[in-house]
């Protein structure tokens, strides 16, 4: 049985760039994101930059997830090594659903252009209240690489022989 569609399906898309250094004007890899997604045909419900904060990431991520008007929430920053690294801590509990494919199949594909440093990427994906929810690194390459990669065919109705969205709306 397919799970794809005849055509392309928007998606509300919430962007959500973690750092305690980057600012609207600075945030290459959270506007990366937002041109990938309206570029595919998919709409920007919000886009926001926090600190690296467990507790305000894990707000604002949970009222994004609450809300009927987002489907999907991309993360970039906070999935590294550091003390201030705290991305995976604040929505791993918010998940229903982990997708571990996401993480492995990115840290796959990284291997390709970091080598053994991909094993440092705690990159993730999950579902919670039929909302997608995927953490990136904060750098633009991996946030390319995993929309490129990855979401823009798992967050397109079209793609064969199943994707995300059968999930989402």
């Amino acid at each position: 049985m397919s799970h794809a569609s005849q055509e392309l399906v928007p998606l509300n898309i919430a962007v959500l760039t973690v750092s305690d250094t980057r600012t609207e004007d600075t945030d290459t890899s959270g506007r990366f994101l937002v041109d990938a997604l309206t570029g595919a045909g998919h709409r920007l419900a919000e886009k926001a930059i926090l600190k690296d904060d467990k507790y305000q990431i894990r707000a604002l991520v949970s009222r994004w997830i609450a809300s009927p008007e987002v489907q999907v929430v991309i993360i970039t920053g906070g999935t590294g090594f550091t003390g201030r690294d705290t991305t995976p801590e604040a929505v791993g509990p918010l998940l229903d659903t982990q997708i571990d494919g996401f993480g492995e199949l990115f840290r796959h594909i990284t291997y390709q252009e970091l080598g053994t440093s991909t094993v440092q990427s705690r990159a993730l994906g999950g579902l919670a209240n039929r909302t997608a929810v995927f953490c990136l690194p904060g750098s633009t390459g991996a946030c390319r690489t995993g929309w490129n990669g990855i979401l823009a065919e798992q967050l397109d109705a079209r793609h064969k022989p199943c994707n995300f969205v059968q999930h989402l709306v």
